[in-house]
């Protein structure tokens, strides 16, 4: 793999860091301006909405700029919203920095997919983008409690400095490593908008909303219940955020080496794999060992998918993926937010903190569906093609009989 793989994944890693560390500094951020826990829980859904419409936006901005210095850009951007959080003098400045810093994410994810797709061989594509979104799985395991403990420490302010601080190493790298790749001719923003036309795009990308959407319903209520239910302390949530993590690495990584030999089997079975274990989650959570284990399951399950979710959407629409790779990292921000408050919906109602588990699984299940009906199409397409060919083969040929 190409070393400039190393700095998109250095650049990943910084903005995995900063999306989901202030969850565990939210206490420390309220306390300081002032603010209840629920306000200051304004900041991680002032991120998510970043993301979602940030995506789209600043991939229309760069349409005109060369993809390695618009992520050089991003980076910037990345920097600067992190130092304005770590300086924030009001909680709406640190709001804002937060909105500023996240207008970078799904657009970096979405060029630097297809920047890594494009740095290797048609049959290692998955792999690259894999690489790449090590990063954000490596940040749940080593940034995100690393961060959360020199945050408790020594002060959130200096969490958010180390991330400024990783945003320039990330931007660097880039800067260094990542070669020119010239902006792709004749591609205007109708070519990209295009992309929205095709109907695999689209499945792919509802696909990505479930799928995903199907772990944070789960993951999203894992403190209460972990700790009302299964029994663990307080402080054991973030040991148990680590084993997700360290199967989000590993889910990450085999996704990606088998996408690229059998894309469409490979989200068979970690959707359908992913929808019973989160059913099963339901009586697991009631054993410390068992919620452990299930835990570990779902995020390898659920990142299984992303590499090949994200190569499906770059391999149809091709020829102008930028808008479409972007728009579907936006996607799975949408999935968090989606099945978060689907997840709340069922606890409110009295179903108790397990609930969410049955409605991650229902996703899930929803999502399979959609790569069954994906594929079904593909097909019908595929042999539509090869008799509409055999056919203009056949009238050639009865053209030269009779011209002969």
């Amino acid at each position: 793999m190409p070393l400039a793989l190393l700095a998109l994944a250095i650049g990943a890693f910084g903005i995995g860091t900063t999306e989901f560390v202030i969850m565990g500094l939210l206490p420390e951020v309220a306390s300081d301006y002032g603010v209840s826990i629920p306000t200051a829980g304004y900041l991680v859904t002032g991120y998510a909405l970043g993301v979602m419409f940030g995506a789209p936006l600043m991939t229309v901005l760069g349409t005109r700029v060369p993809r390695k210095r618009m992520l050089m850009l991003l980076m910037g951007l990345f920097i600067v919203g992190n130092l304005l959080s770590a300086l924030a003098p009001a909680f709406s400045v640190m709001l804002i920095g937060r909105v500023v810093a996240s207008l970078a994410h799904g657009a970096f994810f979405g060029i630097g997919s297809v920047v890594a797709a494009g740095l290797v061989a048609p049959h290692k594509k998955a792999g690259a983008i894999a690489m790449m979104f090590t990063g954000l799985t490596v940040a749940n395991v080593v940034g995100v409690p690393l961060g959360t403990l020199i945050g408790q420490s020594v002060g959130w302010r200096v969490t958010f400095a180390v991330v400024a601080a990783l945003g320039v190493v990330g931007l660097a790298g880039v800067a260094k490593l990542v070669p020119d790749v010239p902006r792709a001719e004749g591609v205007r923003l109708r070519h990209e908008m295009a992309a929205f036309k095709n109907v695999q795009v689209l499945l792919a990308m509802a696909m990505t909303v479930l799928g995903f959407g199907g772990v944070f319903a789960a993951i999203t209520y894992i403190a209460p219940m972990m700790t009302h239910v299964a029994g663990f302390a307080d402080g054991s949530v973030t040991w148990l955020l680590v084993l997700f993590g360290l199967g989000m690495v590993g889910g990450n990584l085999v996704g990606g080496r088998f996408a690229d030999r059998a894309l469409m089997p490979m989200l068979y079975i970690s959707l359908g794999a992913l929808s019973v274990v989160l059913a099963l989650f339901t009586l697991t959570a009631h054993d410390k060992i068992a919620s452990a284990v299930t835990i570990v399951l779902i995020g390898a399950l659920g990142f299984a998918t992303v590499p090949p979710l994200q190569k499906r959407v770059l391999d149809h629409a091709h020829g102008a993926p930028t808008l479409a790779s972007a728009v579907n990292i936006g996607a799975f921000n949408l999935g968090n937010a989606l099945s978060a408050w689907l997840g709340g919906v069922v606890i409110a109602a009295g179903f108790g903190y397990t609930a969410p588990n049955w409605v991650g699984a229902v996703l899930a299940a929803a999502a399979l569906v959609l790569a069954v009906l994906s594929a079904a199409l593909e097909r019908r397409g595929s042999a539509r093609g090869t008799v509409v060919a055999g056919s203009v083969s056949s009238t050639e040929q009865q053209a030269a009989v009779v011209h002969h």
